[in-house]
């Protein structure tokens, strides 16, 4: 049996009240991860609306489900404390009714987390309140962190040039699997799809000199990302970009410290951006943020400074994964946990090659000496 989360439940009692409803309902796989510490595994992967419900009032909560997942969520998952509730699968206004039942009020006078059957949207203010990780959180995500960065780098050290991008990712895909999580986004791209496109997904094609890795991991509900590269041989212009763009990385993590508001941090990426010789570079790819209960918790870019989120200050407990890029390319990410002191990388194995910063050492192009012989034998047989 697995307890609830103590910190969700208090914070999101203390959204209900500052708003002025009298009970919430968790109804998205992230929020129902993070109130239930990730009590249900997710069946469909893809799913916008969870199996499992919660129903938060100031003195109860109730777990509701369908008759399909009872028998499961009462024999491996409830805890001994919360009431269950269960309703028919092919009645799709039946979760809504119970959840309401529970308070004994309209499903027009509660909130949620966004589902529109309910009558308050507390979106907003519930990830304000999630964002922000307990210590317990924390340490999930470095463990998972380091999980998803071995994933990524043991299966790009036994890369041979002749392989699918296919085959890399599959891969990486076990290696995920094998620790309880799963991969929301996984991209291998390499060689000229690499440098054509943003986002190579994987299609079956031959690698040969250079291969980018790009993934996201989940393990009950919270995420990391990262981006690793792996070479047979020199890549002076990859080299080249990836140069100005952790730069841009460096910068923007310096400025996202505890206390300063997301709009100062985009206006400093943006300000990067111009002086790295690309002013709108910044428009042609999405450039990261906080992460946890969502691969993107929130979006937001320069050019948005009326979004509520522009004036919101950054937190200590706040994991961000910024994604700077440049055409070509070149993509800087992994996911840091910002607190008082500064930034810690948590999606780290510590014995991949970096680039020797003093201060801020990011992760290098991994260099294999075997395939850049093998790619030179079948090139010129």
């Amino acid at each position: 049996m697995r307890a609830l989360r103590g910190t969700a439940l208090a914070r999101v009692r203390q959204v209900a009240e500052a708003k002025g409803v009298a009970g919430v309902v968790l109804t998205r796989p992230g929020p129902v991860a993070w109130a239930t510490a990730g009590m249900n595994p997710p069946i469909d992967r893809t799913a916008a609306i969870d199996t499992v419900w919660l129903a938060i009032g100031p003195e109860h909560c109730t777990v509701i489900t369908t008759e399909v997942e009872r028998d499961r969520i009462e024999a491996e998952l409830l805890p001994a404390d919360v009431g269950l509730v269960a309703v028919p699968w092919w009645d799709a206004q039946a979760m809504v009714d119970a959840a309401a039942a529970s308070f004994h009020l309209t499903p027009a006078e509660l909130g949620s987390d966004g589902h529109e059957a309910f009558g308050h949207d507390l979106s907003h203010d519930l990830t304000v309140a999630r964002i922000v990780l307990s210590e317990e959180e924390q340490a999930e995500l470095r463990s998972l962190g380091r999980d998803a960065a071995r994933a990524v780098e043991d299966a790009l050290r036994v890369w041979q040039p002749g392989e699918t991008d296919q085959q890399i990712a599959a891969r990486i895909a076990g290696a995920v699997e094998a620790v309880g999580a799963d991969s929301p986004v996984l991209l291998v791209g390499a060689d000229d799809r690499l440098t054509r496109f943003r986002h190579p997904v994987a299609v079956g094609a031959v690698t040969e000199h250079v291969v980018m890795a790009v993934l996201v991991a989940r393990r009950r509900g919270l995420h990391v990302a990262l981006t690793r590269y792996v070479a047979g041989g020199p890549t002076p212009e990859l080299d080249a970009a990836l140069v100005r763009v952790r730069a841009i990385h460096r910068a923007v993590l310096a400025a996202g410290v505890a206390g300063a508001s997301y709009g100062k941090v985009l206006t400093v990426l943006e300000g990067t951006y111009r002086q790295a010789g690309q002013p709108d570079a910044w428009r042609e790819h999405y450039q990261g943020g906080p992460i946890g209960y969502a691969q993107r918790e929130f979006e937001i870019s320069p050019a948005q400074d009326d979004s509520p989120w522009w004036t919101e200050n950054i937190r200590p407990g706040v994991a961000v994964a910024w994604n700077p890029s440049l055409a070509g390319g070149a993509k800087d990410e992994d996911t840091y946990l910002i607190n008082s002191g500064g930034v810690e990388l948590i999606t780290t194995t510590s014995d991949w090659p970096t680039d020797g910063h003093p201060a801020l050492p990011r992760p290098g192009v991994l260099r294999l000496g075997h395939a850049a012989r093998e790619s030179d034998e079948r090139n010129s047989s």
